[in-house]
């Protein structure tokens, strides 16, 4: 961590707190709402391995014992101006507590996670038919910005 650390919000019974990998199979199902197939292996390797960096972090809004929504935050160090540049990767809220306040809270916690690790600025990607995200995002401070350019490679390792 770079600075103090960050202090998550709470709201009603709300809370935010990192994810573990005890967490896998929350995770992955909250994922699946949006399409994402991502297994509860994967999701455990991938907290496993971004517990141990102090620029990455993935975030779960908790309702009493259930969690109801996620977000996955990236720091990246800028090579062509001084800072840092904050990435949400992904942000899924559960069906049943969509409009709530959930995703302001997950945002909110993302805002201070990257004030703390020192980024310019914060960044996230929606895809063209997620038309409501868009809404979202653009309540939460985010501007259209930039196009993107994406090349995918073989993954398989064939």
């Amino acid at each position: 961590m770079v600075g103090k650390p960050v202090q998550y919000p709470v709201e009603n019974n709300m809370k935010v707190r990192k994810a573990s990998p005890a967490d896998a199979e929350s995770v992955s199902k909250l994922l699946g709402q949006l399409g994402y197939q991502a297994s509860p292996k994967l999701i455990r390797d991938k907290l496993e391995t971004l517990e141990l960096s102090a620029c990455d972090t993935v975030l779960l809004a908790q309702d009493g014992k259930n969690i109801i929504g996620v977000i996955s935050l990236h720091v990246l160090e800028l090579f062509h101006q001084p800072g840092r540049l904050g990435r949400i990767t992904s942000l899924v809220i559960d069906d049943d507590f969509r409009g709530k306040g959930v995703g302001t809270m997950l945002v909110s916690a993302a805002d201070a996670f990257f004030t703390e690790q020192l980024c310019v600025r914060a960044e996230v990607t929606s895809s063209d038919h997620r038309i409501q995200a868009h809404i979202f995002y653009q309540q939460q401070g985010y501007a259209i910005g930039e196009r993107r350019f994406v090349k995918r490679y073989d993954s398989s390792g064939a």
